[in-house]
C-alpha cells in the first residue's frame, strides 16, 4: 500500500532535514523521504538512524533518497531512485522482501523504464518549475500528466512531485495521478499535509492498493 501523500524532506542544514521529518510526522505525515545530498556516507548514516529512530515512533513509513544500503542497514520502509544511474533491479536483490522501490521519471520513457525493472511506485514530474533543484527536465504540467497516464495504463502508482501546491491536488487527480509528493508547500506549512491529506482522501484506510509480484 503506497500513501498518497509523500513529504520529501528539505532544510538549509542536514540537522534541519531531520528537524522538519520530526514535524512531518508530527503533523500526521504517513510517508516520508529523507532527502540529503552532498553529504558523506557515514554523516547520511548516522541521519538515517535519527529519522528511523523518530518515524518508527509515529508508526510513519520512510523512504531513503538513493542509497539502498543505507535504507537496508537502518531498516527504512523503502529506498526512492531519483538517478538513472541506480537500477532498482539490482536493488532489489540485496533489500529485505518487504521494502518497496520508488523511481522518479521525468518522461513516458522513463516510466517505462522503470515499470520494466518493477519498481513499487513512479514520481512523475516536475508538476511545475522549482528553485529546489537545477537543471530541471521539462514541466510536465497537467497535460503531460493526462498523457503519460493514459498512455501508460498501469496500476503501479503514479505520484506528481514538483511544486505541488493545495490548489492543484483536485485537478492532478483528475488526470490519472494517484497520489503526490511534497517538499516546499510542506516545509513551509506543516498544517498543510492535513489540507493535502483531505483533497486525496488519504486516511490510512484508503490508501492507494498495490499488489506486490
Amino acid at each position: 500500500m503506497i500513501p498518497k501523500l509523500q513529504y520529501i524532506s528539505q532544510g538549509s542544514t542536514p540537522e534541519t532535514h531531520i528537524e522538519n521529518i520530526q514535524k512531518a510526522c508530527t503533523s500526521g505525515a504517513e510517508i516520508v523521504q529523507l532527502r540529503l545530498q552532498k553529504v558523506s556516507g557515514k554523516k547520511l548514516l548516522k541521519l538515517a538512524h535519527e529519522a528511523r529512530e523518530i518515524t518508527a515512533h509515529f508508526q510513519t513509513r520512510l523512504l531513503i533518497t538513493d542509497d539502498y544500503t543505507i535504507a537496508k542497514e537502518v531498516k527504512a520502509d523503502g529506498v526512492h531512485f531519483e538517478k538513472a544511474a541506480y537500477c532498482p533491479t539490482v536493488a532489489r536483490k540485496h533489500l529485505y522482501p518487504w521494502q518497496f522501490i520508488g523511481g522518479t521519471a521525468h518522461t513516458l520513457q522513463d516510466c517505462e523504464t522503470l515499470l520494466e525493472k518493477e519498481v513499487d511506485y513512479i514520481s512523475l514530474g516536475p508538476f511545475r518549475g522549482t528553485a529546489a533543484k537545477d537543471n530541471l527536465p521539462p514541466v510536465l504540467g497537467l497535460n503531460g500528466y493526462t498523457a503519460i497516464t493514459e498512455a501508460l495504463q498501469t496500476e503501479t502508482p503514479l505520484i506528481g512531485v514538483g511544486g505541488i501546491t493545495t490548489e492543484d491536488v483536485t485537478n492532478i487527480l483528475k488526470t490519472g495521478i494517484s497520489g503526490i509528493a511534497v517538499s516546499g508547500e510542506i516545509t513551509r506549512s506543516f498544517k498543510t499535509i492535513r489540507t493535502f491529506n483531505q483533497l486525496l482522501n488519504a486516511s490510512s484506510t484508503k490508501e492507494q492498493r498495490h499488489t506486490f509480484k
